[in-house]
């Protein structure tokens, strides 16, 4: 691995202002006059954050992550070649990469992004039981893969490399918390107005043609909720602002522990800690309507693994306010509507027959190409019952399964292969390693997001908006430790 990948630090290319290179909080910063229209630093994280409510309704919601990962680039072009200038003096063209940061298992992640594109190479590829195509039909799909993935990998670097002058761990904190309460607000929403919708400006320009295809219309089509029938009758499942139902489950579990450690972690007035709490025993309602059973799973797992870490720090609290939690849950779920959705969730698992065919075709599919797999998702040839199946008005999701659309780790393994899969879960693995000792809230908090990154990969997808809320988590661990250390 080369020297200062996994090292969480930069190359040296001289003793001058080494320092500076291996600690961005003491970095150089850019003159005035190389800033973009003298905009605060931070302010593509910042308006993409923040503003996220008003992408979505202009139908930018997901697309926000691409479009603000390019002044993020060129911000981190900027400041790596201030660095390495101010380390190397004598260079005539000094490198940027070599003044930026780059956090520990970084090798691994880069890895993992090569073999993306390597795995390009096996588009035309027609695997068994596959519906048949050609590299011009799958590259679009393949290629904004690959761009997701160059944008989180941006998002991580440029919030990393931020000084806690530019942008501080608690107000980046405390941006993903709005987040948390946007996402149940949109979850409310869902609940409340599930046939809301509506037609954005974006989608608006866009040729007929385009805008009516599933896959576009998921991105530049704001609506509150995906509606399905399989409790025998129209159930409204919270989507906005993240497009699905299950990226909504998924970032409301990464953003949860962010509310909490906003409102606690740091001194805060009694008005904001009370309403931090009346904010996630709301959350509570459209996690539950949501039915969304990889969500619960997340949230258990979450906290679970925070009373593992603070009993091991010996804070014996955390067993009763886990049992008080308990207790409160149970109650809620007695006397309110709220348990029956759950045992009808439970009554109906309809998703699991296609899941378990999904992953059945995913792992017996890569022996076709085990290194590198097929570059892409395939979609099966029926179903796992013949392959007669197919889809029609009365069933629009029967037939033609998505090989590597049940979860990342399938994804992972089908379309990037073994290389890239073993990459994918050894970064995650890695890092929640490195970082075990980090016991502090925010620390904990980051923790906990990567780590349901890592178990959710079996049920959900990651790209866009959840990887990049979890690169946004892993910069604040790796801020918080060397901020901590400095």
């Amino acid at each position: 691995m080369p020297a200062g990948i996994g090292a969480g630090t930069v190359a040296r290319p001289g003793v001058a202002g080494a320092r500076a290179l291996t600690d961005p909080g003491r970095a150089l910063t850019v003159p005035k006059s190389a800033r973009l229209l003298s905009l605060p630093t931070a302010w593509p994280l910042t308006g993409m954050l923040v503003l996220y409510p008003l992408w979505w309704a202009l139908g930018l919601g997901t697309l926000i992550f691409f479009i603000m990962a390019v002044p993020m680039a060129v911000w981190l072009v900027r400041r790596g070649r201030a660095n390495a200038a101010a380390a190397s003096p004598g260079l005539r063209r000094p490198s940027f990469t070599a003044g930026i940061a780059l956090p520990p298992a970084f090798g691994l992640w880069l890895a993992f992004c090569a073999v993306v594109v390597i795995s390009l190479l096996a588009l035309e590829l027609d695997p068994a039981g596959t519906i048949p195509g050609g590299l011009v039909g799958r590259l679009p799909g393949a290629m904004f893969k690959v761009a997701g993935y160059a944008a989180v990998t941006i998002c991580l670097l440029y919030a990393g490399n931020l000084t806690e002058r530019e942008l501080s761990r608690r107000r980046l904190a405390k941006m993903l918390a709005w987040l948390f309460a946007v996402t149940v607000a949109g979850g409310l929403l869902g609940i409340l107005a599930g046939h809301f919708e509506f037609t954005s400006p974006l989608e608006m320009l866009l040729p007929p043609k385009v805008a009516k295809d599933g896959f576009v219309k998921s991105l530049v089509h704001p609506s509150a909720a995906q509606v399905m029938d399989f409790l025998g009758y129209e159930t409204p499942r919270p989507a906005a602002p993240w497009g699905y139902t299950n990226t909504w489950g998924n970032n409301l579990g990464i953003l949860a522990p962010f509310a909490i450690v906003a409102a606690w972690a740091w001194p805060t007035g009694r008005m904001v800690r009370l309403g931090a709490a009346a904010l996630l025993l709301v959350a509570l309602v459209p996690a539950i309507y949501s039915m969304n059973r990889g969500l619960w799973l997340n949230l258990g797992v979450a906290g679970a693994f925070v009373a593992v870490r603070l009993l091991l720090a010996g804070r014996l609290w955390i067993l009763g306010a886990g049992a008080a939690l308990l207790l409160t849950g149970g109650i809620l779920l007695a006397a309110t509507p709220l348990g029956g959705v759950v045992q009808q969730r439970l009554d109906n698992g309809h998703s699991d027959d296609g899941r378990g065919y999904s992953t059945e075709q995913a792992v017996e599919g890569v022996s076709g190409s085990p290194v590198i797999g097929y570059g892409s998702t395939r979609k099966t040839i029926g179903s796992g019952a013949s392959i007669a199946v197919g889809a029609t008005e009365e069933c629009p999701r029967c037939g033609g399964r998505v090989i590597g659309g049940n979860g990342q780790l399938w994804q992972a393994l089908y379309a990037h292969g073994i290389a890239g899969a073993v990459c994918y879960v050894g970064f995650f693995l890695v890092v929640l390693w490195r970082f075990r000792h980090d016991r502090s809230p925010l620390g904990l908090a980051a923790s906990t997001a990567m780590l349901l990154s890592l178990t959710s990969m079996f049920y959900y997808n990651a790209l866009v908006t959840p990887l990049a809320l979890t690169m946004l988590a892993y910069a604040l661990l790796w801020r918080n430790k060397r901020e901590t250390h400095s």
